[in-house]
């Protein structure tokens, strides 16, 4: 699953034309994680256990970093890998009958997709320590509340809600929402005055596209900006 979704990212995410993307599971849940019984089944080797570590690592990184917004469509559980999946993406929608863990320490093994230095920063050291250190597992309403999740739905309704958060997504102008995104994911890295030159920057680029200028057009005609990403 990992080199499926790696080789899907890149194809997205050099592609201009694709302006969101949904990432959802099929079946009841969203993703429960790693397969445990093929991993005791099967003693990997050292240059395997390297491989499938790096793959799963570069799969999140290609998630947080995906050009276009990605909304996690979360139709059932998210355990393990599954939930740091979901928590890779810009939106996560759940459903209110989902089950949400991170049991890897429980477990003996480790989590992934850079949680250990990204959740406290969402939840605080308290939170942080109490999801990652027991592996409990917590509600779609506690990850609402928490800041995790956008939005918590029935389970028929996450996937049409996701479509509908897509299509809002995808109606503004793509060049602004692709410096939003790598500006985001930069923040926690930058000095302010960094960040203020970095926006500068951002500014600059969208004031010379063409979509800045359809944007003025709409406006001044009272219709919906037709943004084409140049």
């Amino acid at each position: 699953m990992y080199e499926a979704l790696e080789t899907e990212l890149a194809r997205i995410g050099a592609d201009f034309e694709t302006r969101v993307v949904i990432v959802t599971g099929t079946g009841r849940g969203f993703c429960s994680g790693a397969d445990l019984k093929a991993h005791r089944d099967h003693e990997a080797s050292r240059a395997e256990r390297h491989a499938y570590i790096e793959t799963s690592q570069r799969v999140f990184r290609a998630l947080q970093t995906l050009p276009q917004p990605v909304v996690a469509a979360v139709n059932g559980h998210a355990i393990g890998a599954g939930c740091e999946l979901a928590l890779s993406c810009d939106f996560v929608l759940v459903a209110e009958e989902a089950k949400l863990r991170m049991p890897e320490v429980a477990l003996g093994t480790f989590i992934g997709g850079g949680t250990a230095y990204t959740l406290r920063r969402r939840v605080g050291h308290a939170r942080a320590a109490e999801l990652i250190l027991l592996g409990r597992y917590f509600t779609p309403e506690e990850a609402g509340a928490w800041g995790l999740a956008n939005e918590v739905l029935p389970a028929e309704e996450v996937l049409p809600a996701a479509l509908d958060l897509a299509g809002r997504l995808a109606r503004n102008a793509p060049i602004s929402m692709r410096l939003a995104k790598r500006l985001l994911d930069r923040a926690e890295s930058v000095d302010p005055e960094e960040a203020l030159g970095l926006e500068a920057e951002a500014l600059f680029t969208c004031m010379a596209s063409a979509d800045w200028r359809e944007g003025l057009k709409a406006f001044a005609e009272k219709r919906a900006p037709v943004y084409r990403g140049e």
